[in-house]
């Protein structure tokens, strides 16, 4: 069979094949939807991976399983071997296996925590579902990569707009050293950051002290989105408080 043959490329936009790529188009939204759900109660809660991390991963994983059920539409429904050839046919889904692990490594390469900040989750995301449309157009599923990658694009440009307009606990990260011999309490920081409209998260204070000097490390959850004060602001305010050498304060980065 001439493989660049009229017939054998139309068969990649066959009806059998076109109605299987609208059913991993389904499979795609229905996963990206519930991604989406999962990831919007980690960003209310100020978490690092947000709406966009967990509806990339949710559907790259929905489309490289869902592809699997279809090994037969698979390469326009025709193998890559003849029939009557002595070398079988390679494994597709030990390739598919290879790269999703060998993308899994790069992702990983770019993300980079600082302090309480964790940022490149997004993009790792967008490369592991990067693969997964590589892969798919691989197998012949055209129409289903385009849709994968049309939904992936509009998650890294649009979701973010969503997750802004959604109510949700902002954090922002401080860090915050005294002056030597001062010893700051606890309560009279927790006091002054209630007074801004802000909670010390629980569980994320941390104190060093080098050279005679405390240096705290925490996280601050905004209790009311539209009532907190800006982050500039806050700084500014940081300037005036009582034994105060120097501080960071930052949001909490993605």
């Amino acid at each position: 069979m001439d493989l660049l043959s009229f017939n054998a490329l139309a068969a990649y936009w066959s009806a059998s094949i076109v109605g299987v790529n609208l059913l991993i188009f389904f499979n795609l939204v229905g996963a990206l939807g519930l991604g989406l759900l999962v990831g919007y109660e980690r960003a209310y809660h100020g978490h690092a991976a947000g709406m966009r991390t967990y509806g990339l991963v949710c559907m790259a994983s929905a489309a490289l399983t869902v592809i699997s059920g279809y090994p037969g539409f698979w390469f326009g429904g025709h193998t890559a071997m003849a029939s009557d050839s002595p070398v079988p046919a390679a494994d597709a889904t030990r390739v598919v296996q290879g790269i999703v692990t060998g993308i899994g490594f790069l992702g990983a390469g770019v993300i980079m925590k600082e302090g309480f900040s964790i940022r490149g989750l997004n993009t790792a995301a967008s490369i592991w579902a990067s693969s997964a449309i590589g892969i798919t157009v691989g197998v012949g599923f055209y129409a289903a990569a385009i849709l994968l990658a049309v939904l992936s694009a509009i998650s890294m440009a649009w979701v973010s707009r969503l997750e802004q307009w959604l109510p949700a606990h902002a954090h922002v990260a401080v860090t915050v050293q005294f002056k030597k011999g001062f010893c700051p309490r606890e309560e009279g920081v927790r006091q002054l950051s209630r007074e801004r409209g802000y909670d010390i998260a629980p569980g994320s204070l941390s104190i060093t002290v080098r050279d005679g000097q405390p240096e705290w490390h925490f996280l601050a959850v905004a209790r009311d989105k539209t009532k907190r004060i800006a982050v500039a602001e806050l700084a500014r305010l940081m300037t005036f408080h009582e034994g105060v050498e120097s501080f960071n304060v930052s949001h909490q980065r993605q």
